[in-house]
C-alpha cells in the first residue's frame, strides 16, 4: 500500500524546524541535502542559498516520513498560506499523545486542547512554533495494542 508524508516548506529555518521536529518524535535523520549539494556550472546556485535544505527527512514510526525544504530565495518567501494543510498525527496510546502534543506544541499557538471529545478519542490541535499546523489524535477504537 503506498503511504502519504507531509512535506513542509520553509523560509531558511527548515534545519532548526526539523532539529526541534527530531528533538519531539526521536529518530535519526534519513536525509540531510543542501543546495550547495548540487550546485555547478550547468546549474549555479546562488550564494546564500547555498547552504540551505535541499530535503530533509525524518522517519516517523514505521511507514512515515516527514520531510521538508527551504525555498530558495529567488522563489519567494513560502507564506503562511502555502503551508495551510494539517499534519495529522495518529497516537498508539495516550501517553505517546501528550508527549508529542505537548512536545511539539511548545512556543506555538494551542487552537484545541488535548482533550477526551464526546466520540471517545483524544484530541486537539495547535500551530507550532514555525506556524505548521498540526492535529495529534488517538482513539482506542482503532489502537493495536499489544
Amino acid at each position: 500500500m503506498a503511504t502519504i508524508n507531509p512535506y513542509i516548506h520553509f523560509n531558511g529555518n527548515a534545519e532548526e524546524a526539523f532539529t526541534f521536529y527530531k528533538s519531539v518524535f526521536g529518530g535519526e535523520f534519513a536525509n540531510i541535502s543542501r543546495y550547495k549539494d548540487i550546485s555547478s556550472v550547468e546549474y549555479p546556485i546562488a550564494e546564500d542559498d547555498l547552504n540551505s535544505i535541499m530535503h530533509i527527512a525524518l522517519p516517523i514510526g514505521k511507514s512515515n516520513v516527514l520531510m521538508g525544504s527551504d525555498a530558495m530565495k529567488m522563489m519567494g518567501e513560502v507564506t503562511e498560506n502555502d503551508n495551510r494543510y494539517t499534519v495529522a498525527i495518529i497516537a498508539e496510546s495516550k501517553a505517546e499523545a501528550d508527549k508529542l502534543y505537548n512536545g511539539l506544541s511548545e512556543g506555538g499557538k494551542i487552537e484545541m486542547p488535548l482533550t477526551d471529545t464526546p466520540t471517545g478519542s483524544y484530541f486537539g490541535m495547535f500551530a507550532d512554533k514555525f506556524n505548521v499546523q498540526w492535529m495529534v489524535n488517538f482513539d482506542p477504537k482503532f489502537s493495536v495494542q499489544d
